[in-house]
């Protein structure tokens, strides 16, 4: 029988003894020979039961290596010590609250082996809930967080499309800003030398960034949704909206380094299809026009006609008003459509509640750090 290339897994943890023996236990289903395969845990300075758990399995299980990195600044940064002392051909990324599915090796081997241009190959991703009574948990399925395939209009297996050579914003931190995420990923790591490509070390991003680097320089990315990863989400709703932030946040250092041509795209989302358009302007970035943006507009300017047909009495300021008002609401139902369908129904106003401030929380994020980088991210509506 032919030997299996050798693979490494690379696990950035920092406070995960919640979930990580579970992701330890998935991962030992998995169906690759344990003579030809690595866990390289990365850990950013765990100060819970994380440390002592890892511990425990590496006397069972010599494979698991630990790379200790105090005070680690992200998860990039961990990553990139970990790959200072892989053995692997192929680097498989996931995290320490995922569970991977037992073909998830071999089905993404053999895109690779099949063509040698393929510097990574992605699966999908699904939420495995920890907790069946938590409801950020719930609503995470819900949503399809994190999912790839909805991401891009429910795109079936095969190639990602080539990388733009003057890419857009939305190219790059919007609806087609074509990546694979850290949790479920593979990457050849001869590509990876060839690059001399690693992580970034800002806080978040550093997935985007590290499949641009390949993507622009001609290698091919393979969806492979039959390698599929079940994650483990936030069960806290400030923790998940702080997660929403710092997506948003990302955005602007990637448009910074990718998008060199200036202009405002403007992304009509209540419009099927998501056409857009490039506005002349001084600033880059790209605003998206949705649901969620449209019902505060019109909010706003129901406000704004009441109180002028109040203090005017003009026919035609109350006729804007009931426009308004009418557009405010209609957006509003629009926004919230999809909730009707989540279980249990008796909660409509909690899935309300989680849609808005993760919503919220994202556009939050693509306006931090404007003033650094004189770019404005209007992220989009959920």
């Amino acid at each position: 029988m032919p030997s299996m290339p050798f693979v490494s897994i690379i696990i950035p943890v920092k406070n995960f003894e919640r979930t990580i023996e579970k992701t330890f236990d998935y991962l030992l289903k998995v169906d690759y020979p344990r003579e030809s395969w690595e866990w390289v845990i990365a850990d950013g300075g765990s100060n819970d039961q994380t440390i002592p758990i890892i511990g425990e399995w590496q006397k069972k299980y010599p494979f698991i290596k630990l790379v200790q990195i105090p005070n680690c600044p992200s998860p990039g940064y961990a990553r990139n010590k970990a790959l200072e002392v892989v053995r692997g051909e192929f680097l498989f990324f996931t995290d320490a609250d995922c569970a991977p599915c037992p073909g998830w090796i071999n089905e993404m081997l053999k895109h690779f082996q099949a063509d040698p241009k393929i510097a990574a190959v992605g699966g999908e991703v699904f939420t495995l809930k920890v907790d069946p009574d938590n409801l950020v948990e719930a609503w995470c399925q819900h949503f399809r967080f994190n999912m790839v395939s909805p991401r891009y209009g429910f795109i079936k297996e095969g190639y990602y499309p080539d990388f733009p050579r003057a890419p857009r914003p939305s190219e790059i931190g919007g609806h087609k800003a074509f990546f694979f995420g850290t949790c479920n990923v593979a990457y050849r790591r001869s590509a990876m030398q060839e690059l001399g490509a690693k992580f970034w070390e800002r806080p978040t991003g550093e997935d985007m960034d590290l499949s641009y680097q390949h993507r622009s320089r001609g290698w091919k990315f393979y969806f492979a949704p039959k390698a599929k990863v079940d994650h483990m989400h936030r069960a806290d709703l400030k923790l998940l909206r702080k997660v929403w932030v710092t997506y948003g946040q990302a955005h602007l250092p990637l448009i910074d380094k990718y998008v060199k041509k200036r202009g405002l795209e403007i992304i009509l989302q209540f419009i099927k299809g998501n056409p857009s358009f490039v506005l002349p302007f001084p600033l880059r970035g790209f605003i998206y026009l949705g649901n969620f943006h449209l019902m505060h507009l019109f909010g706003l300017l129901f406000l704004i006609g009441l109180a002028l047909s109040v203090a005017l009495a003009n026919t035609g300021w109350v006729i804007f008003t009931i426009i308004s008002l009418a557009l405010a609401l209609y957006f509003s139902y629009k926004y919230v459509q999809w909730n009707f369908g989540m279980e249990p129904k008796d909660k409509f106003w909690v899935w309300c509640k989680m849609k808005y401030l993760t919503n919220l929380s994202f556009i939050q994020g693509g306006l931090k750090g404007f003033g650094k980088y004189k770019i404005l991210c209007i992220e989009p509506s959920f």
